[in-house]
């Protein structure tokens, strides 16, 4: 971090408070306490964040100074050094701000393999932290093991299920798994013997005493009913009118479709499957004298979602009486698994990185053409929905559950096209285009969330984006790899019956809106609104004043 994102950090948290990635401290009277619970939190986010020293949040974020900047290094060198477990060694950048020393300390992320980063008095788990939202939260004893476990092979799809016998399993799948084998790999050894041997060596059966009974991973993959045994490694399904669980349908019941899909693996995704695919809207596209349905979700991506949620979910004792859930609204697709990313892929890297947290399960299901390793099903699940000209998944990992989100809108469509004509003047290319399109639509967009969209490297994603901030077209917030870009846009921009415009003439005639008055004004619910207040925030139109409950937002 430079000085000037420094300066570039604290005009941000001035103008919308503290971010994921910042915490703000006074430090004006001497250095903060529990400052260990910051820096675990950060060390454990993926990309690490910033403290802040010498800005007041109970005074809208002034500038107050640190009053021993000397002092506030060493303490906080030591506490990173000695007291923390892997041991840190956060980087200081000091300036003055408004004539007041001012000190950002970078916490860089850990490895991997070193996570949970805890306050070794405390010890685990309660010295170790997780960032939620802008506040750190003591981890679980879940979030604990799921980064322990992470540092060497789970093998709960290993595992014997008790009560279990080779009866429960079903033999026709058994025979076209074999049969599957002999054909990929003819002449292998490992399929010489009686059938319970070579299922042994395939880790579908294991030895249990005297007995030989099915494996989590083999009953799950064949198994006749693995519900009996397992009743919540299952799927479900929910169908939603509209764009929240709250918003009834036109007869008033909660929603629109409920199903719940058992069985071993290969049937029940095949059931999801057709089931999700029989409950999407479809399009007629005619092709010379023939008419095709063009579905609202493309086929390829949804399989390869339901696939990699059965694949890597967590089937630790933790989780196994948690299922995969998948929500259907009106403008996405929503679909849930217990456990959040495994080993060192981050939703950065999903689509290099891989590592396997069932590998046995993994095995089998390759073997049934069910899924591909991580990496090359995420790259195809992208190109699907771009061929469908649709915008890339969202893929958001909370730890204990990971996400994917599908939206069903098109980015290029005639309506976009007219409002892209306003900047004909500017010289950009299809990419950048694209980037407003999808700026009409979210918040922000980051490098990273650039390139998945459009399909380019790091530097070409910089690029652009940096054309388009000289263009006047988007603005750039916050600082270093922490770095996000905003539509620039203006209160002569947002259209009248619309959300946005019925909270811009809120504020035009009461001089203020919160979170409350703003539910009310438009019936969502706290996260939605929040949304929409936050993408006036991040358009400089409105400006948040206070904090917590009793934040308000004015014309900026």
């Amino acid at each position: 971090m430079t000085r000037e994102d420094l300066h570039r950090l604290v005009a941000e948290v001035r103008r919308q408070a503290e971010l994921d990635s910042v915490e703000v401290k006074a430090a004006q009277g001497g250095t903060p306490r529990r400052l260990y619970a910051s820096l675990s939190a950060f060390a454990n986010r993926v990309g690490g964040g910033v403290l802040l020293f010498g800005l007041d949040e109970r005074s809208g974020f002034s500038i107050v100074g640190v009053g021993d900047m000397h002092r506030l290094q060493e303490e906080i060198t030591h506490l990173a050094s000695a007291d923390m477990e892997p041991a840190l060694r956060p980087q200081f950048v000091v300036d003055e701000v408004e004539g007041k020393p001012v000190v950002a300390v970078e916490v860089e992320e850990v490895q991997a393999a070193q996570k949970p980063c805890y306050f070794k008095p405390a010890g685990l788990p309660k010295g170790a932290y997780w960032r939620v939202g802008n506040t750190n939260r003591q981890m679980t004893e879940y979030e604990v093991f799921g980064f322990l476990s992470g540092r060497e092979q789970p093998r709960h799809d290993e595992e014997v299920v008790p009560g279990a016998s080779l009866d429960d399993l079903n033999g026709r799948l058994l025979d076209e798994y074999q049969e599957k084998m002999r054909r990929v790999r003819p002449g292998a050894s490992f399929q010489d013997g009686p059938r319970e041997q070579v299922l042994a060596r395939l880790h579908v059966v294991a030895q249990d005493g005297e007995a030989l009974r099915p494996t989590l991973g083999g009953l799950l993959m064949f198994g006749t009913y693995p519900q009996e045994f397992l009743p919540q490694l299952m799927v479900t399904f929910v169908q939603y009118y509209g764009t929240t669980e709250e918003e009834p349908t036109p007869k008033g019941e909660r929603f629109l479709d409920s199903r719940r899909f058992e069985g071993p693996i290969p049937e029940m995704l095949d059931a999801v499957e057709r089931h999700i695919y029989a409950s999407m809207r479809k399009s007629a596209l005619i092709e010379g004298m023939r008419r095709r349905d063009v579905p609202e979700y493309p086929g390829e991506a949804l399989r390869e979602a339901m696939g990699n949620a059965v694949a890597h979910r967590d089937y630790s004792p933790y989780t196994r009486g948690s299922y995969i859930q998948v929500r259907m609204f009106a403008d996405r697709l929503e679909v849930q698994s217990p456990g959040g990313l495994f080993g060192n892929v981050t939703v950065e890297n999903l689509e290099e990185e891989q590592s396997t947290r069932n590998a046995r399960l993994m095995r089998m299901m390759e073997d049934m053409h069910i899924v591909e390793n991580r990496g090359s099903g995420i790259r195809a699940m992208l190109q699907a929905m771009r061929a469908a000209n649709l915008e890339p998944p969202r893929f958001d990992d909370r730890r204990t559950s990971f996400w994917v989100t599908f939206h069903n809108h098109t980015l290029m469509n005639p309506e976009a096209i007219a409002w892209l004509n306003r900047f004909s003047q500017h010289s950009i290319n299809d990419r950048q285009r694209l980037t407003l399109v999808y700026l009409q639509q979210h918040a922000q967009i980051t490098n990273s969330d650039y390139r998945r969209l459009n399909h380019v490297d790091a530097q070409a994603a910089r690029e652009d984006l940096r054309g388009l901030v000289q263009a006047g077209l988007v603005e750039q917030n916050g600082a270093s790899r922490w770095t996000y870009y905003t539509l620039k846009a203006t209160d002569e921009e947002v259209a009248p019956d619309t959300d946005e415009g019925r909270i811009l003439a809120y504020v035009q005639e009461q001089g203020s809106i919160n979170n409350a008055q703003c539910r009310e004004l438009l019936g969502v619910d706290e996260a939605h609104a929040y949304y929409l207040l936050n993408k006036f925030v991040e358009g400089r139109i409105l400006c948040p004043q206070g904090s917590g409950r009793w934040r308000i937002y004015v014309l900026a």
